[in-house]
C-alpha cells in the first residue's frame, strides 16, 4: 500500500513539474516578443536622443528640407513624412475597398470549392518578394500610367502606391474573411427570418458583427503600407520632396533608411543617427494609427 501511494505521489509530482516546465516555456515564448519590441525601442530612443541633442525637435518637425548627407545639411522630416503618407494613402484607397469586397464575397457568396481555390491564390500575392513588386511598378505600371498621364515621371508615388495596394489586398481580405466567417450562424438566420436579402445580411449584419477583426485587418494593412520599403525605393524615387501630389517623385522614411544604411557612414556621426530618428518617427506614426484603430473598433463594437 505504501509503495502504491509513493508511486501515485511520484506520478502526480512528475506531471506537476512537466506542466510547470511547459508553462514556463510558453511564458518565455510570449515574453520574447515583448523583449524584442523593448530592445528595438531602446536602441531607437537611445540613438535618437543623441541626435536630438544636436538638432532641435522644432527644426526636425517643421523644416521642409531633408538633406542630411549634403554639404549644408538640413534635418526636416516633413518631406519623408509626406512621401510616406501619400504612398500609403494611395495603397489603402486600392486595398481597403478591394480587400473588403473580396472578403465579403469569399465569406458570404462564394461556393465552398471556389473559396478553397480562390483564397490560397489570393494569399499567394503576399508571398511574392516586394522587390519584384517594385520592378513590376517601375517597368510595367508606370509606362501604362504614362499613357494616361503623359507628363508622369519615371519615378512617382502613384505607381508605387497602386502596386503597394495590390500587395496589401491579401492581408486585408484574408483576415477580414476569417473574421466574417466567425460570426455566429444564428445572426445570419435571424436576418433572413426578418426578410433581409443575402446582400443586406452581409453588409448590415455580418460586416458590423465582424468589425473588430475587420478593423484589425485595416490596421495591419495600414502598418504594412507605411513600413513598405522596396516598392517605394524602386518605383517612387529617393528624392525627398515635400509634395502631396502622387504623380511626383518623393522619398519615404523607409526608403531613406535603406538608402543611408547601404552607405559607409561612420558609427556615431550625426548622419548615422538620422536613421534612428527617422525610424523612431515611423514607429510613432504606426503606434498612433494602432491607437486610433483600437478606439474606432471599440466605438463600432458599442454601436453594433
Amino acid at each position: 500500500m505504501k509503495f502504491i501511494m509513493l508511486s501515485k505521489f511520484s506520478a502526480k509530482s512528475s506531471r506537476y513539474f512537466r506542466e510547470k516546465l511547459i508553462e514556463i516555456i510558453l511564458c518565455l515564448a510570449a515574453l520574447s516578443s515583448v523583449v524584442t519590441t523593448g530592445g528595438i525601442l531602446f536602441i531607437l530612443i537611445k540613438e535618437s536622443v543623441l541626435f536630438f541633442q544636436k538638432i532641435s525637435l522644432l527644426e526636425f518637425l517643421t523644416n521642409t528640407q531633408w538633406t542630411p548627407l549634403f554639404q549644408n545639411p538640413q534635418y526636416g522630416i516633413l518631406p519623408l513624412i509626406s512621401g510616406t503618407l501619400v504612398t500609403s494613402t494611395v495603397a489603402l484607397i486600392v486595398a481597403i475597398p478591394l480587400g473588403t469586397i473580396a472578403a465579403i464575397y469569399l465569406s458570404e457568396f462564394a461556393p465552398e470549392k471556389l473559396r478553397e481555390f480562390v483564397k490560397p491564390c489570393l494569399e499567394l500575392l503576399a508571398a511574392i518578394p516586394t522587390v519584384v513588386y517594385g520592378y513590376f511598378a517601375l517597368l510595367y505600371v508606370t509606362p501604362m500610367l504614362q499613357k494616361i498621364f503623359p507628363n508622369l515621371p519615371t519615378f512617382n508615388m502613384l505607381s508605387a502606391g497602386l502596386v503597394m495596394g495590390l500587395m496589401i489586398i491579401p492581408f486585408i481580405s484574408s483576415i477580414s474573411e476569417d473574421a466574417m466567417r466567425s460570426v455566429p450562424l444564428g445572426l445570419r438566420e435571424g436576418s433572413y427570418a426578418m426578410g433581409a436579402t443575402k446582400l443586406q445580411t452581409s453588409l448590415q449584419v455580418v460586416f458590423p458583427a465582424a468589425i473588430s477583426g475587420v478593423s484589425a485587418a485595416y490596421i495591419l494593412g495600414t502598418s504594412r503600407a507605411i513600413g513598405e520599403t522596396m516598392i517605394v525605393a524602386v518605383a517612387a524615387g529617393l528624392q525627398p520632396n515635400l509634395t502631396w501630389n502622387p504623380t511626383n517623385q518623393a522619398a519615404t522614411i523607409t526608403a531613406y533608411i535603406v538608402q543611408v544604411s547601404l552607405g559607409d557612414l561612420p558609427h556615431g556621426t550625426l548622419a548615422y543617427q538620422t536613421i534612428f530618428a527617422a525610424g523612431l518617427t515611423l514607429v510613432i506614426m504606426t503606434l498612433m494609427l494602432n491607437i486610433i484603430g483600437h478606439f474606432l473598433a471599440k466605438y463600432y463594437r458599442e454601436i453594433y
